[in-house]
């Protein structure tokens, strides 16, 4: 299968349109109806889009990104603790291979995650909006094609607690306060075996 795979940063509606197999006029009329995100270059009619912007445009339709969003591990972070979310999102991002959103609320969460089809999710399953099975549910339907790792963080989690999560459809937990390196760590093990399975 051929790759969408580029280092450009931003396109023309004509690399678009080769990117999406339609025609440059099919990408002006995304542009101009609003459905495709981008600017005009000042003084000129030429239009450019930003690849984040193809991107989550692309997933919200379907078309297949064939290597476009460069391989990297989208993840959504869930917590009422900002300086957590902080944390997460910065030692993420500096170790390499992950795409990071955070989310303080359901509706912002929700949002996030319909929007960027996560591979991961770390949620604290003690906030009121949580209920476990529910939120199990939920991310599995936004799924699609690749599988999706649910990681439940609380404060003195339990193994019991760590276990209904597992019943629950969880695929993994750890007790708050936790060191960042040891989330990373689960999120390499849990993704790997995610996807040992899907090719099983």
């Amino acid at each position: 299968m051929r790759s969408n795979k580029t280092n450009k940063t931003v396109l023309t509606t004509g690399e678009v349109a080769k990117i999406c197999n339609v025609a440059p006029r099919t990408v002006s009329k995304w542009f101009d109806a609003g459905h495709l995100r981008g600017y005009r270059i000042p003084g000129s009619k030429d239009r450019r889009i930003p690849l984040e912007h193809l991107v989550r445009f692309m997933r919200v339709h379907g078309i297949p990104l064939n290597g476009l969003d460069s391989g990297a591990t989208r993840v959504l972070v869930f917590d009422v603790d900002q300086a957590l979310c902080g944390a997460i999102h910065a030692a993420l991002t500096e170790h390499g291979g992950y795409e990071v959103r955070t989310a303080g609320s359901a509706l912002e969460a929700g949002a996030a995650a319909q929007e960027i089809k996560p591979h991961v999710v770390i949620v604290d399953v003690t906030l009121s909006e949580i209920i476990p099975k529910a939120l199990s549910r939920f991310i599995r339907s936004l799924a699609g094609a690749e599988p999706t790792c649910l990681l439940g963080v609380a404060r003195k989690l339990t193994d019991a607690q760590g276990q209904a999560l597992l019943q629950a459809g969880f695929d993994g937990y750890l007790s708050k306060p936790f060191e960042v390196r040891s989330l990373i760590q689960l999120i390499v093990e849990k993704t790997r075996l995610g996807a040992a399975q899907e090719h099983a």
